[in-house]
Formats: C-alpha cells, sequence, structure tokens
C-alpha cells in the first residue's frame, strides 16, 4: 500500500486509533522526548504535537513506534510478508518452464513500480522560503549533554560524480545556526564515500534533504542497500507504485515530490571541518563529540500546511529498534542466498541493531558455526556485529529463554568462544580505539564427536508428541480455560 506522503500515512494512524493529537503547548527542549519517552516504552500511539512553542508546525513522533505501525507504514500485515516477497522474487524455480513464468507475470509485473519517475511540479515545493531560519522550525533538543538541536528524520540525497547515481541515506544534523547544520556522515557511510570524491574534485557538493514522505521511502533510506540499488528504486518496490521525483530548485539533485519539507544546499568540501556532538544516540549513550562537514542551507520548500517528522533514539526499545526488525525480516532471504545454511536470525532490540544477533543453522559438518559466523563479519554492515551466538536449526533465534538455556548450558568457553578482531561502527565506545575492535562469536549448537567433543552428547528433555496431542485435546476437560 502506498500512501500519499506522510499526511496520508497520519490519516490512517488516526483512523486506526494509533495517533494521539496533543494541544497543550510543548517545549522542543527535552519535554517532548521525555513524554516520548514514556509512551514509546509503553508501546504507545504516534504522537502529533499541535502546539510547540515556538514553532507554527505541527509536530509528528514515534510514527513507526510499533511492529503494527511498521508493518502499516510498509503496507503488509506481517514484516516477514515482504522477506516472503523477495524470497519468491529470488527462487529461480518460480520461472522455469512456461507455466510457472506465465503464473509468474503478476509477480514479475510488481518491479515495473520499482523505477521512479520525474516530474515538475510537486506539493514539496508548494511554498518557497525567501529566507532560511532554522529557529522556526519545532526541532529538537532531545537529552540533556546533547549538543545542540538535531535534525533526527532526515532523508540525505546526494550525487556520486563519477557515476550519477544518486544516494539516499539517514544522518543526523546537528542546527548551528539559522542556515547551518553538521553532516554526521559516519566513516563506512556510502555519504562519506561520495562526500570524498567531491573532495578530490574541490568546490561545493550539492546535498538536498527531504523530510516525511510516504513512510516507506523513509524506511528505505535507513536499508542497508547494495551500492548499485538506488534506494527510491527500492521504495517503489515496498510500496509498489514508482516514487515520484521532483528536480530541487537549486541544484540537480531529485526529491520526493510528496515531501513535507525540503532543505537545499551544499557541503564545501574545501572548508574545515566543524566539531558536532554530543548526541544521544540509539546504544544508549552518548555518542562523542568528533569533526564533521557542514552543510550550507540555501533554499527550503515545502507543503502548504506542512508536518515537521521527527524521532528520539536512547536507550531501548524506541522507535528506531521497529525500523532495525523491519530490516531484519525483510533482508533475511537475500543473506540466505549468500549463506544458505541460515535458518532464521534476530537481533534483540537490546543490541541496538549491530551490537548483538543470534542465528539458528542447519549444522552440516564440524565448526559449521564457526564458518557462519566469519560469513556474518563479511557481509556489508554484519560487519559491525559485536557478538554473534549460533544454535542449532530447532531452536528459534526469536525464543530468548531458550537461545540463553542453549548458550549457558552447551559451551565450553575455550573451545566454543571465538574472538576475532575487525571493523566497529562508529558508535561504539567499548573498543580501546575507534572503529575496529574485538568480536565475539559464541558456538551454542551441540558438539559431535569430530569437533572433539568425544563424551555422549545428552537429548532436550521434552514429551512425545502422542501425550502432547493428548494433553491439548483434553486441556478444558481438566478445568483449564486457555
Amino acid at each position: 500500500m502506498a500512501f500519499d506522503g506522510l499526511q496520508g500515512f497520519i490519516k490512517a494512524l488516526e483512523n486506526l486509533g494509533e495517533l494521539k493529537r496533543i494541544k497543550a503547548e510543548v517545549d522542543p527542549e527535552l519535554e517532548i522526548t521525555e513524554i516520548t519517552d514514556r509512551i514509546s516504552k509503553k508501546k504507545g500511539p504516534a504522537l502529533l504535537f499541535e502546539n510547540v512553542k515556538g514553532s507554527k508546525y505541527p509536530l509528528l513522533i514515534n510514527a513507526f513506534g510499533s511492529y503494527e505501525r511498521m508493518s502499516l507504514a510498509l503496507g503488509v500485515d506481517q514484516l516477514d510478508e515482504i522477506g516472503q516477497q523477495i524470497r519468491e522474487l529470488t527462487n529461480m524455480k518460480n520461472f522455469s518452464g512456461w507455466k510457472n513464468l506465465v503464473e509468474s507475470v503478476p509477480k514479475l509485473s510488481r518491479l515495473a513500480a520499482v523505477f521512479p519517475q520525474k516530474g515538475y511540479r510537486a506539493p514539496c515545493q508548494e511554498v518557497v522560503e525567501e529566507r532560511v531560519d532554522l529557529s522556526e522550525w519545532p526541532i529538537l533538543k532531545c537529552w540533556p549533554e546533547d549538543g545542540g538541536k538535531y535534525i533526527t528524520l532526515p532523508l540525505v540525497f546526494t550525487k556520486d560524480p563519477e557515476t550519477n547515481q544518486q544516494n539516499t541515506g539517514m544522518y543526523r544534523l546537528q542546527v548551528f545556526d539559522a542556515n547551518t547544520t553538521g553532516m554526521h556522515w559516519h566513516l563506512h557511510k556510502d555519504g562519506h564515500e561520495i562526500y570524498e570524491k567531491y573532495r578530490k574534485l574541490g568546490g561545493k557538493m550539492p546535498v538536498s534533504v527531504a523530510l516525511g514522505c510516504d513512510p516507506a521511502i523513509t524506511y528505505a533510506a535507513t536499508a542497508p542497500m547494495p551500492k548499485m540499488i538506488d534506494e527510491m528504486m527500492f521504495a517503489g518496490f515496498l510500496r509498489k507504485r514508482p516514487v515520484k521525483l521532483v528536480k530541487s530548485i537549486t541544484n540537480g539533485i531529485h526529491v520526493p515530490a510528496q515531501a513535507e519539507f525540503v532543505l537545499e544546499g551544499y557541503v564545501d568540501v574545501n572548508e574545515p571541518l566543524r566539531k558536532e556532538g554530543p548526541f544521544g544516540d540509539h546504544t544508549g549513550y552518548y555518542s562523542l563529540i568528533d569533526e564533521y562537514p557542514i552543510f550550507h542551507i540555501t533554499c527550503i520548500t515545502h507543503r502548504k500546511a506542512a508536518v515537521y517528522p521527527t524521532t528520539i533514539v536512547g536507550q531501548p526499545p524506541m522507535e528506531d529498534c521497529y525500523l532495525a526488525k523491519a530490516t531484519e525480516r525483510i533482508f533475511l532471504p537475500l543473506l540466505q542466498m549468500m549463506i544458505p545454511e541460515v535458518i532464521d536470525f534476530s537481533f534483540p532490540l537490546e543490541g541496538v541493531f549491530h551490537n548483538c544477533v543470534i542465528v539458528s543453522i542447519k549444522k552440516k559438518y564440524p565448526y559449521h558455526a564457526h564458518k557462519v559466523m566469519n560469513s556474518f563479519w563479511g557481509t556489508g554492515q554484519m560487519m559491525y556485529t559485536k557478538m554473534i551466538i549460533v544454535v542449532d536449526e530447532e531452536v528459534s533465534p526469536h525464543d530468548y529463554s531458550k537461545v540463553a538455556w542453549k548458550v549457558f548450558n552447551n559451551i565450553d568457553a575455550r573451545r566454543d568462544l571465538v574472538f576475532n578482531d575487525g571493523p566497529l561502527d562508529a558508535l561504539d565506545h567499548a573498543s580501546d580505539q575507534a572503529f575496529f575492535g574485538t568480536r565475539l562469536g559464541i558456538d551454542a549448537t551441540k558438539k559431535w564427536h569430530s569437533e572433539g567433543h568425544q563424551r555422549e552428547w545428552p537429548n532436550d528433555i521434552t514429551m512425545t508428541p502422542e501425550m502432547q496431542a493428548q494433553v491439548t485435546r483434553r486441556w478444558q476437560e481438566y478445568g483449564f480455560d486457555d
């Protein structure tokens, strides 16, 4: 399902009772964060603050803050449905033979939606601001030790100067003054790679930032896409309709036509970097002060009745956890194409995306778990994973109690703990040096004689299927309601 921009999503949320309007005046400095954090921890609704102190724009937050709203945002009942759709499209057996090929035509026709459509007029350009002044926006200072106010849900559009291909990423923007912000391009991010290409050329790097799109478009900006795939193509696949783009007024970058706001400007690659941070980050800790490029805003366009979207991050679970869970479920089939022994995996919310993954595998040979660990550490953003726990195929990685039981009982520390040095996320604060440290693999699978375990391995204690069925059949007869 494709929404008519952010406001179409807001209407859907309200119709489903998933939105609460707040008419009381609220302060964007800390107060909205405290309100939202309490609601988020209770798995409460999306919040629309209609009276933000110092601004004429209403503010939407926690819009993705539940599994139900995340599924609604992507037009499915369950997030696993998208992974299954990808699995069907990438399974070549579905296209072998005329019969299968004909039956697959409706599925293949969906791929026509991935190509964005470019136009010349758009709602995001209904109003063109004659002056740039971010002080009029309801931008949050999220946490007490933050270095300032931050735009936290931006879709940052850049264009590779060599290939002319656009890239979309989500990088926070610390407000420095009325018309400049920081540009938080991490070392390992595509935006930083494009920035480095412009540094070799010199001059000004064009940048446009969209705020408030169809939620599938916003999600696509966070997805770990391969470099050759445009995030707007992926958004088109998710929403089953092409993303409509419009050329920015002051540069050649195309942005979503239905966006609420667009910031147009540049990064001067010859300009010295500026200190940015600290920032209360999704790890639950403050990310430290560091130096980043400066984004100069030269033009702002927006809808006539624009809504400012934002989010807060901090100690999990929070809104960003559900975006991460969407990535987990959507990208499982693609990971299985590269590592087919993987049955399922789970990123616990407390692991904040990159600190822990639990994976179940179909074990076929000695030390197979070690192979899987190293495969994960060699695959894209999985290289950041500080802890990988591997369990056997009959163990659900989402059943954390059972996983803990296996880890606590199945491992011999010398044999089953694997230490691996490699890259870490820029936000990791525990390693002795930035971007690099030691990662841990835990092999919690059943051990074989061929792995050096010479004693007999005991079976799990389980009841017979026949007795389980009998008790289920007679359950109410025993006097139990459920």
